[in-house]
């Protein structure tokens, strides 16, 4: 391809609106172009790269029996309705009417469409295990799309699923996945690191997030560098190191004025914030939670809307604390009534505890957990911080910022129960087909790869990215010596398969280096009246220093060599 032809116009500067170093080179090295906000156009340069990625992704996908599927991405809301999951979504659903006014989604995800599809074509356990997948459209009205291809509201995923007869097989289905998600991030140049994760709307058991720890990043992973545990904020567990044996003491209350707070109290009497109760009122879609934890962290109302297993969770506003008669600053687990009582496990073995007396300018101290109050569930629902212990060693976490570039979950049974998946085992009993889902988000897999391959003058495309394999930059294209090696370079590079992208423009030297830095092929071949009269063309590796004058065919040799 001849620069000079090709619908591509580069930037000296990024808009001022671009603050990430890929969203600043995708929009300087012209591969995307803004539509409108979380919306963009791909060039035919950047659509190579992105062509590029789904070629790595479907030879993996292939590798471990995957077969490649196409959905609508136009649904009718009636089969969203059918999951429940029309609610689950939110706002964040794209909802439309036909002429006829019969209800359609855009569809953020295709678990009910997959399922639907399955159930047609599954009829016995032999035809298990099965793993469909798809390159498909994606649209989501998030409320604030941001950092280029990060965050967008309408994006390209490659979603699988898998189908298996029971729990066993699926986690081997689930393991192939995890490994051929390995090997497309290694291929594709990021380090991408599985962490544990929250389903979020997706549902499931277990879930694990290919993670790509980078300062921009907007997911919160904790780490632990001894053993290796990861988990993303929202899922990650820790120890509770401080663990209180002391015996019981009689509970009592006492005057507290004005020391409404955790901090208040722990300055007033003197104690660790872990000794203090922090209870905290939310509205879980119509009923009433009082969630509690020990003051030294926050609640993880991720987990929190997990095991109450509701769509929605809010604070619960002053005004109706003050109809429920519930003093603000002063509430207490003991003889609370009429609302929905739900423990952190740390409180369980927590003695002597510090909480509200349920009267203004009051505590009790020495509150105890089974003695003096009961929840209605117990289970971990704390947040997880810098510092804390980690839960399979004794090493503490540390915290990244990371980009999430894939996830992958085992759904169970919730889908092909809704949706009829249903098989005939060899003893012809019908059960439901147990299902996985396993997704890569391409745009942010493009834009990771620029953040994880990218110098101060542009971007270094990993080899099996890059939209072509050698760059010609060529110096004086009007002179007959010049011309002439340029066609002997592009005949022996049309024989040999290296496709080559020609800069012919009319520019200065300069002007097409830097460009040729900022586009990030690989290896760049330079043709000049001064390379022909050192013995041939300047071959020079994007990311190194030094270049070689070679003969045509050598260059074209070595440059096969290295792509090989």
């Amino acid at each position: 391809m001849y620069l000079s032809n090709l619908f591509n116009k580069t930037l000296k500067e990024a808009p001022t609106e671009a603050e990430l170093p890929s969203h600043k080179l995708l929009l300087r090295a012209g591969l995307i172009s803004a539509l409108a906000t979380g919306l963009y156009s791909f060039t035919p340069l950047g659509w190579r790269v992105f062509q590029n990625i789904e070629h790595i992704i479907r030879e993996e996908m292939n590798r471990i029996n995957g077969q490649e599927i196409h959905l609508p991405a136009l649904q009718p809301s009636s089969i969203w309705e059918r999951s429940g999951r029309n609610t689950g979504f939110g706002k964040v659903l794209f909802q439309l009417l036909d002429r006829r006014k019969r209800s359609f989604i855009l569809a953020p995800t295709h678990e009910e469409a997959v399922s639907i599809l399955a159930a047609q074509g599954i009829q016995s356990y032999r035809d298990l295990p099965i793993l469909l997948y798809q390159f498909q459209r994606k649209f989501r009205d998030e409320p604030r799309s941001r950092g280029g291809l990060i965050r967008v509201r309408e994006f390209t995923m490659k979603d699988a699923y898998s189908f298996d007869i029971d729990w066993s097989s699926l986690d081997n289905s689930y393991n192939r996945a995890l490994q051929a998600y390995s090997r497309i991030f290694e291929r594709s140049g990021v380090n991408a690191i599985p962490v544990e994760a929250d389903s979020g709307a997706i549902g499931g058991k277990d879930s694990q997030e290919f993670i790509y720890l980078n300062e921009y990043g907007e997911d919160s992973i904790l780490l632990c560098s001894d053993c290796g545990y990861a988990a993303n904020s929202e899922k990650a567990a820790y120890t509770a190191l401080e663990k209180n044996q002391e015996a019981e003491k009689e509970m009592l209350e006492i005057e507290t004025p004005n020391k409404k707070t955790i901090d208040d109290i722990s300055t007033f009497l003197d104690l660790k914030k872990y000794q203090i109760a922090k209870t905290v009122f939310y509205q879980a879609d119509e009923k009433i939670v009082f969630a509690v934890i020990r003051g030294d962290h926050e609640i993880n109302e991720t987990k929190l809307k997990n095991i109450l297993a509701v769509n929605h969770l809010e604070l619960l506003p002053n005004e109706k604390l003050e109809e429920l008669g519930i003093v603000d600053g002063y509430a207490s687990p003991v003889d609370m009534t009429g609302v929905f009582i739900v423990a952190d496990t740390t409180l369980i073995s927590s003695k002597n505890m510090v909480a509200g007396a349920n009267k203004k300018d009051k505590h009790l101290i020495n509150v105890n957990y089974m003695r003096d109050w009961k929840a209605n569930i117990e289970a971990d629902i704390t947040l997880a911080q810098i510092g804390d212990q980690c839960p399979k060693c004794p090493s503490s976490l540390v915290l990244r910022n990371g980009m999430e570039l894939g996830h992958i979950f085992k759904l169970g049974t919730a889908f092909s129960e809704t949706f009829d998946v249903l098989y005939l085992d060899d003893q012809g009993q019908q059960k439901p087909a147990v299902m996985g889902c396993y997704g890569i988000g391409i745009e942010r897999l493009l834009a990771a790869i620029i953040e994880s391959n990218h110098d101060e003058k542009g971007i270094i495309w990993p080899k099996e990215i890059t939209p072509y394999k050698s760059h010609i930059v060529v110096i004086k294209p009007e002179q007959p010596e010049v011309k002439e090696l340029l066609e002997t370079i592009n005949k022996i590079a049309t024989d040999r398969g290296i496709s080559l992208l020609i800069d012919d423009r009319d520019e200065s030297p300069g002007s097409k280096f830097k460009d040729a830095d900022l586009l990030g092929i690989p290896i760049r071949i330079t043709i000049s009246p001064r390379s022909i009269e050192k013995g041939g063309v300047e071959l020079k590796f994007r990311s190194d220093e030094e270049s070689y004058i070679l003969k045509p065919e050598e260059a074209l040799q070595n440059t096969k060599k290295w792509y090989s």
